[in-house]
């Protein structure tokens, strides 16, 4: 009505932003984008205004840089320091929603990341509250697709990412904030899948993620590495990960780096998390647990983080295919333990080849290191679990199942004090495969 061309050629941003700002004046109100295409630049969603982009809609990303307003965010944190770009931004707004069976395409892959700083996010949004994300499609940004950071009551259900044209394409993050359910989302990308993050003292907490399927080259499910404010009450559950369709990769590996991350390295507490009911059907690396200390600071001025907390942490019924012999690991650093960690019902495919030699391999602590599978190197000692410098660890039913030339224990230990192995299951055609190899432990059970 406003007169939008959607010919996906003339740029619409003054006729949008006029149509958001004429909602936000009386009252609120829902800027509908019905079939078509609208090119556009930088659009500011404000207070009690909804956008709806119908069934067929494409809301298009212009391929020019100066459509992209910079903008010198109030919330001071990790990436708010200069300025930013964002297709969809919001700062300090309350109820906002986009929703519809529409889409909204980046066109990200002409922003290359040696040319164009900072590349511009599709959502960026800021101390918001009452944000709703529901049923539209979201494809190439030429950053992270979508950043919320510091809102609160925060719903993304129904959405689908596909996120493969350039570097840093994560498919959701959540940053510091509060009261998230993120439910029944399909998400293909190329770098994290979806992934919290704390890059401010303020933590991400009471999290629920649930009914997901996600394909990523990275980390499917990540917690880091920005940890400065930590997590706390994160729920994860009924979730499938599985690689990429497409096998080409500006991050990662083909199969993905990990199924869930969590990083803890500079500073913060990671406290009070569950992750129930996840399938895992072919990656690297299935679960991934680190404390280290990276110790970057969310400011220039502001204090050095000390080492994290990494703790009350369960992983249940969890059936994961591997194909690679750097295999799952939970690791602290010397004198700072990963604590009370519980891991049931776990189902280990392990297709990896694994010598004598290998699983004598001397680990590398790597304690200031970018937190990764592999960062210790491409092979661990172990065929399930490599364990160093935690403490009240408990493993119940355990299945690793060896499908190859692979000799390495199914658990290897350094440094754990407070364990115990309960009822694990082992098969494999070499018999001197052993389940546990341990040094420098304290109150080891295992009970067959």
């Amino acid at each position: 009505e406003l007169g939008a061309i959607p010919d996906g050629k003339t740029i619409n941003t003054e006729i949008l932003q006029k149509a958001i700002n004429s909602c936000f004046e009386n009252g609120g109100g829902t800027v509908i984008l019905p079939a078509g295409k609208y090119l556009t630049g930088s659009i500011f969603l404000k207070s009690g205004v909804c956008l709806k982009l119908e069934k067929g809609s494409v809301l298009l990303g212009s391929t020019n840089i100066n459509d992209y307003k910079e903008v010198k965010p109030e919330y001071v944190a990790l990436r708010t320091g200069s300025v930013t770009r964002q297709l969809i931004f919001a700062e300090n707004q309350d109820n906002i929603s986009i929703v519809g069976e529409g889409t909204i395409n980046g066109q990200g892959a002409v922003f290359e990341r040696d040319i164009i700083d900072p590349r511009p996010y599709v959502i960026l949004f800021i101390s918001c509250k009452n944000v709703k994300i529901e049923d539209i499609s979201m494809i190439n940004s030429a950053f992270w697709m979508q950043h919320y950071l510091a809102c609160d009551n925060l719903q993304i259900k129904g959405i689908r990412v596909y996120n493969h044209c350039n570097y840093n394409n994560d498919g959701i993050d959540i940053n510091g904030c509060h009261d998230v359910v993120v439910s029944d989302c399909i998400i293909d990308s190329d770098d994290d899948g979806i992934c919290l993050k704390s890059t401010s003292p303020r933590s991400c907490k009471n999290v629920v993620i649930n009914n997901c399927v996600i394909h990523s080259h990275c980390n499917a499910l990540k917690m880091g590495t920005e940890s400065t404010g930590g997590f706390q009450n994160i729920t994860i559950g009924n979730c499938t990960v599985s690689p990429c369709e497409k096998s080409d990769c500006y991050y990662g590996t083909p199969l993905g780096r990990s199924a869930i991350s969590l990083e803890m390295v500079d500073g913060g507490i990671l406290e009070n998390v569950s992750i129930n009911n996840i399938s895992i059907s072919e990656i690297t690396c299935p679960i991934f647990i680190r404390l280290g200390n990276r110790g970057r600071k969310y400011t220039p001025t502001a204090v050095q983080p000390p080492v994290g907390i990494l703790k009350h942490v369960s992983i249940s019924n969890v059936i994961a295919v591997s194909s690679k012999p750097t295999t799952s690991s939970i690791t602290g650093i010397p004198g700072y333990y990963v604590e009370n960690i519980t891991l049931d019902n776990i189902q280990i495919i392990n297709r990896s080849k694994g010598t004598h030699e290998d699983s004598e391999r001397k680990v590398p602590e790597k304690i200031t290191g970018y937190p990764t599978p592999g960062m210790h190197g491409e092979v661990l000692p172990a065929s399930a679990f490599y364990v160093r410098h935690a403490r009240n660890v408990r493993f119940t039913n355990i299945q690793l199942f060896v499908e190859n030339d692979n000799i390495r224990p199914a658990f290897v230990l350094d440094d754990v004090v407070n364990i115990s192995i309960i009822n694990p299951f082992v098969y494999s055609k070499n018999a001197e495969i052993e389940i546990l190899k341990e040094r420098n432990c304290k109150n080891v059970k295992l009970i067959q």
